[in-house]
Parts: structure tokens; C-alpha cells; sequence
């Protein structure tokens, strides 16, 4: 689904051959400002999170509404949360709706539980809309997570952002928007002019590793392995690294999106260049991950989800495996104490 990060955001590509179209992870910031094209409505929904059903269509004439195309595992997305959060909490009750279009990139974010379990621990509240067939993807000819369009008191989508990043500008609109609504509907102007979002610090984001996937159907970094080849490998890790390359250790099964361990113990290794490590991950019982780096333990460079250089994998999410104070090149190791882990991906930041 992806390219590779540039200043820390994930290109991706995934040419889903039959459907012809390309899903992408976003630049860190693109956005524009148009004068609008008629909104599109949401197609096909697979089901629902925090209400019961929701059109925008129903909205228009009453709300401005921000559409924004997210999947829980994404740190891209994860990052955007908090603004998301406070626009909504400052913006709610002023004729603001935001509506959540969630487009899985991975089997298991189809499962409405995931999503439930997944957006709760992050405290959205706003409507989520389960797009598991990518049929409101397609209808915005979206190729991006995360994305943000925001749809005036008329119906027509007046602001587009790709990516992270932009917040101030963002906020900005939605404040213009809403004043516009308001003149609209003969209401008084309530906002203070303060951005909700003004305490939020954001992430300095820097990578120059691509995102990089386990599975056969995407895993082109793949190094000591038969790439694009579903099926059970027992492999090697050499003694010399290849920069931005994987390399598996012990008896993996691999399948389409995911590599699986086959055996009691089992190594990742991989070569990086970038601040943060993340690994998307699941299991169906608890298996211990211990991560090490430049040979070490982890120590205090230790994600927070890593607790005495231990991750212990099982929900089916996003771990937060390495975060170092700068960005640099280094050597992570991750060795899984016991079979049935299924990784999907690295994410770098």
C-alpha cells in the first residue's frame, strides 16, 4: 500500500490488480483549497462504530462535516488522533461533525471489535463508518491514509488535506466554515477564535527506512528469503546487513499478509535508518517478543509498549517497539519466544 516515508510519512503502492486502483500512505502534508465539487455519499458500509448508522447526505443543510479516511493500525493516523479529538470536542455542539471512514489494510481491521476495542483506547467518540469493502474509498477516488475532507453547510467538499501535519490551517477552516453555517442559518457565531488544538505537540517525524510488509503479496525488502512465495521457509540471518532489508531468522510460515513463526524461536532482524520503531502484529495466545538493538537490550530506548526490553504480543494492533531520542542508523532484533506470531509490517518514524 505503500511507496516509502518521506520526511517520516509512508508512500505506498499496492496495485490491486482487476479493481485499478492504487492505495498509497500519505506525505507528511499536501493539502488544497478549492471552491468545491459536490460531496460523495458513503457507499456499501460493513457496519458502524459509536452510532447506529449515519449519511452525510442527512447532514448537509445542517452540519459542516470533516470525512476523514483513517485505519487503526497506521501510526500516520494514530498521530492525527489527538487533533481529531479536540476539534470535535470544541466544534460539536457548534455545528461541526466529523465522520470517520475506516478503509482496513489488514484482514484483521475488518472485525468491527478490532476497530471498537482499537478507537475507544484512543477516545474517539465521533462516528465511525466500517468501508470494509472499499466502496466509499473508491467513491472519493481516495488513495491515502490518513485523509481529510471537509464538506461546507452547502455540500460541497471545499478542503483537502493528505497526510499529517497542517493542523493550524485545518482548524482554521473548519472555524471559517462553521461562521459561514452559521450566517446561513441566521445563528450567532460562538466560537472564541482559539485553537482547540494549540497544545498538542506535534511529532518531528524523520525516516529514511520504508515501511516495509512480512506478507508474500508485498514483502519486496524481503533479503535472505523467496520473495512473493507463500509457504513455510527456515532461514538464516547472514552475519553482514543490508540496509532497509528483512531478515527472518528460524521457521517462518509465510503467507499473503503476514509472515508467521512456525517454530519455539524465531529472529527479525533489520538494518534501519529513522527515530521510532513500530511493528503491527497478533497472536492468538500471548508470546514474548524481546528486543534488542546495536546488539543490546532495548534498555531506555524502549517503546512503550516494551517493558524490560519485553514486548508481549497478542491483540491484533500496532506495537510501539523502539523510540530513540534522535534519529540514527541502527540494528533492531526482535526474538519471539514461541510460535504463532503473525507480523504484518514495520513502520519507521
Amino acid at each position: 500500500m505503500k511507496l516509502e516515508y518521506i520526511l517520516g510519512a509512508v508512500l505506498l503502492a499496492l496495485v490491486v490488480f482487476g479493481g485499478g486502483w492504487v492505495l498509497l500512505k500519505a506525505p507528511v502534508e499536501e493539502a488544497k483549497v478549492s471552491g468545491g465539487t459536490p460531496y460523495h455519499e458513503i457507499v456499501d458500509p460493513s457496519g458502524f462504530v459509536n452510532t447506529d448508522g449515519i449519511t452525510i447526505g442527512e447532514l448537509v443543510g445542517k452540519k459542516v462535516i470533516l470525512v476523514d479516511f483513517l485505519t487503526y493500525s497506521c501510526i500516520n493516523c494514530q498521530r492525527t488522533f489527538p487533533y481529531m479529538n479536540a476539534w470535535y470536542e470544541k466544534y460539536k455542539d457548534q455545528g461541526l461533525e466529523i465522520i470517520g471512514i475506516h478503509t482496513p489494510e489488514f484482514a484483521f481491521e475488518k472485525v468491527r471489535s478490532n476497530v471498537q476495542k482499537a478507537l475507544d483506547g484512543f477516545g474517539i467518540k465521533y462516528p465511525i463508518v466500517l468501508d470494509n469493502n472499499y466502496a466509499t474509498w473508491r467513491a472519493y477516488e481516495n488513495q491515502y491514509w490518513p485523509r481529510k475532507y471537509i464538506i461546507d453547510i452547502h455540500g460541497n467538499i471545499v478542503y483537502d488535506h493528505i497526510g499529517e501535519g497542517a493542523y493550524e490551517e485545518t482548524e482554521m477552516k473548519i472555524q471559517e466554515l462553521l461562521a459561514e453555517r452559521a450566517q446561513v442559518l441566521g445563528e450567532k457565531v460562538v466560537s472564541d477564535g482559539g485553537l482547540a488544538a494549540s497544545g498538542i505537540i506535534e511529532v518531528a517525524i524523520e525516516s529514511r527506512s520504508p515501511e516495509t510488509y512480512f506478507g508474500s503479496g508485498r514483502n519486496e525488502y524481503f533479503a535472505n528469503g523467496e520473495r512473493g512465495i507463500a509457504g513455510k521457509q527456515t532461514l538464516v540471518v547472514p552475519d553482514s546487513l543490508v540496509p532497509n532489508a528483512l531478515y527472518l531468522g528460524g521457521s517462518w510460515d509465510i503467507q499473503r499478509e503476514y509472515a508467521e513463526t512456525a517454530g519455539e524461536s524465531a529472529r527479525i532482524v533489520y538494518r534501519y535508518s529513522a527515530g521510532d520503531v513500530y511493528l503491527v502484529a497478533e497472536s492468538d495466545a500471548p508470546v514474548e517478543i524481546e528486543v534488542f538493538q546495536d546488539g543490546k537490550p532495548v534498555g531506555v530506548y524502549a517503546g512503550e509498549d516494551v517493558v524490560d526490553g519485553v514486548v508481549v504480543v497478542e491483540e491484533s494492533r500496532l506495537y510501539k517497539m523502539i523510540q530513540n531520542e534522535t534519529p540514527g542508523e541502527h540494528v533492531l532484533e526482535f526474538r519471539v519466544k514461541g510460535a504463532g506470531v503473525r507480523v504484518f509490517a514495520f513502520t519507521f518514524g
